[in-house]
């Protein structure tokens, strides 16, 4: 076996870029806002990518043109607003139908009050429409459970009651039914069950969803095989991501990702292109890697504001989040290590037939990203 692998030193290593060939249509969860605030009624705030919910592109796949009705959902996103919501005025009921909320086990019957579709006009970018809904709730009600079929993808509900009480979230995967949703507050969720459930999305942020952080991740693993240089620079874009994701998170920085989005690419052609360059951790490397860290921090930060993260449950959210990047991290770098450096680290061409061609294909991905989102910002 040894020997078959030596003839294909970057068979390994084609594994681990084959995602490159998907574009960037990440599939993101929907967000759902109930709010109980009003007598008698709850008004649904749904915050979604239209396109891949009535293509029937649900949460198996990390990106849209993954899936087998690719093709539909590009239809679908090249229409204009005005077409795409007599489009889904006529896929309403089914959404009516399938994606529900109950009171006390029974299914309240909601009606459509508007849509909202933004003219996002590069078809490469995911748009992000409004759809709001209304329903009756009973007098009597104590508590709502919301249902999202696992073909119109991940979702998060978010309940914001009538007495007062602070946002609650709970994130939904795979089509899962919420929990029964007291109307009136109880108890908050455990910090344990939290940070449970943002370990896994810290986790699942980075694999397989991030691949533009995997590939920063890598740039940052082929500098050298020696574990010091892997260290130090993991170490400094810890702290700094860390750093900005809480300042995010709490407001106090924020950054659009027009510019956020494009430098985070950026950050991947420099560490690739270093590696090309040198062998070894330059006095400056891990100053840079802390600096392109607090733009990943902002990035990380931008999708626990989309999940709506209840500020009592921010420090708790903010350490799950952070250790499933962390985890995530340590995956990307585990496989990396063993789909190539634990074979071939100390032979004479390690670098030649490996570092070189890995390195060039992260610069070229980070430059591409770097041209497509400042182009079609």
């Amino acid at each position: 076996m040894f020997k078959f692998i030596s003839r294909r030193p970057l068979l390994g290593l084609l594994l681990l870029f084959w995602p490159l060939a998907a574009a960037a249509h990440e599939v993101r969860p929907v967000v759902v806002t109930a709010d109980l605030s009003q007598a008698g009624k709850v008004e649904l705030t749904v915050s979604a990518n239209l396109e891949a919910v009535m293509a029937g592109i649900g949460p198996q796949h990390k990106d849209t043109d993954d899936a087998p009705q690719a093709a539909e959902y590009n239809k679908l996103r090249a229409l204009s607003p005005a077409d795409l919501k007599a489009r889904f005025d006529a896929f309403a009921p089914r959404f009516l139908r399938e994606a529900s909320l109950s009171f006390d086990g029974a299914a309240s019957t909601a009606a459509v009050a508007g849509v909202e579709i933004p003219d996002v006009r590069d078809q490469k970018l995911a748009r992000i429409s409004t759809v709001k809904m209304t329903a009756p709730v009973p007098a009597d009600a104590k508590a709502l459970t919301w249902t999202f079929p696992a073909a119109f993808g991940s979702s998060v509900l978010r309940v914001k009651r009538a007495d007062g009480a602070p946002l609650e979230a709970d994130w939904l995967k795979e089509g899962a039914t919420s929990a029964s949703v007291p109307m009136i507050a109880g108890p908050p969720k455990g910090r344990f069950a939290t940070l449970a459930e943002y370990i896994g999305l810290g986790f699942t942020h980075i694999l397989p969803k991030g691949l533009d952080h995997i590939l920063f991740v890598l740039g940052l693993f082929f500098l050298s095989p020696n574990l010091r240089p892997l260290l130090v620079q993991v170490t400094a874009f810890t702290v700094a991501h860390s750093i900005t994701l809480a300042l995010g998170l709490y407001g106090v920085v924020s950054v659009s990702p027009k510019i956020v989005e494009p430098l985070i690419a950026l950050s991947i052609v420099f560490v690739a292109v270093e590696n090309l360059l040198t062998t070894s951790l330059t006095p400056w490397r891990p100053f840079v890697v802390f600096g392109f860290g607090l733009l990943h921090g902002l990035g990380f930060a931008e999708v626990l504001q989309e999940l709506g993260l209840p500020p009592e449950q921010y420090v708790t959210g903010l350490l799950g989040f952070n250790l499933g990047v962390e985890f995530g991290q340590l995956a990307v770098i585990g496989l990396a290590f063993m789909a190539t450096a634990y074979w071939f680290a100390q032979r004479s061409w390690y670098r030649r037939r490996i570092v070189w061609p890995a390195c060039a294909l992260i610069a070229a991905a980070g430059l591409f990203w770097t041209v497509e989102r400042i182009w079609f910002a």
